[in-house]
């Protein structure tokens, strides 16, 4: 069960990215810095969220 909350924790925290990406995306002062530095985030997230389902399903 422990695998199934870290997937739901990591899923919540990638959707929540993925907003916050694309609201400041659309500023015109977008701080392409910032917004780079969140999208390597959001592919870490999404690294250890296929990490994980393959280790769950093998279980």
């Amino acid at each position: 069960m422990a695998i199934e909350q870290r997937l739901r924790e990591l899923d919540a925290r990638h959707r929540d990215l993925d907003v916050i990406i694309k609201t400041e995306a659309q500023h015109p002062s977008v701080d392409a810095t910032r917004l780079t530095a969140m999208k390597r985030q959001k592919l870490k997230l999404k690294e250890e969220i296929e990490q994980l389902r393959q280790t769950a399903e093998h279980h």
